[in-house]
């Protein structure tokens, strides 16, 4: 069984920036590849970017791409999303996801979300 639990979400001003924490509670953490995910109000919820189990890979989509960094800490089972130069639109839900090694957008097992509000 697997469990993922999000913090660090809150309100920032636009061009701020943020650290969203995702804790993995389970077995085998370095097995699995993460990704994160947001809901912005009233939208599905999109992908953003992933890492590989090893922490060797990552990729993101574009509207982040530059912003954005996702990173890992196998040895305490955290994976890390760190928001720099936010924007209002960035306004969403965040979610962090787990999946088997070779998955390229994790979907899995989802965390609970975490609300990140940007103001302009």
């Amino acid at each position: 069984q697997v469990q993922l639990v999000e913090s660090g979400g809150g309100l920032v001003q636009a061009s701020g920036s943020l650290r969203l924490s995702c804790a993995f509670i389970g077995r085998t953490f370095g097995s699995y590849s993460m990704g994160w995910f947001r809901q912005p109000p009233g939208k599905e919820r999109e992908f953003l970017g992933g890492i590989s189990w090893s922490g060797d890979t990552t990729y993101y989509e574009d509207p982040v791409k530059g912003r954005f960094t996702i990173s890992r800490d196998n040895d305490k089972n955290m994976v890390y999303l760190q928001m720099n130069n936010l924007k209002p639109e960035d306004t969403a839900v965040y979610y962090c996801a787990a999946d088997s090694a070779e998955a390229l957008r994790p979907r899995a097992y989802w965390g609970q979300g975490t609300q990140v509000t940007v103001s302009s």
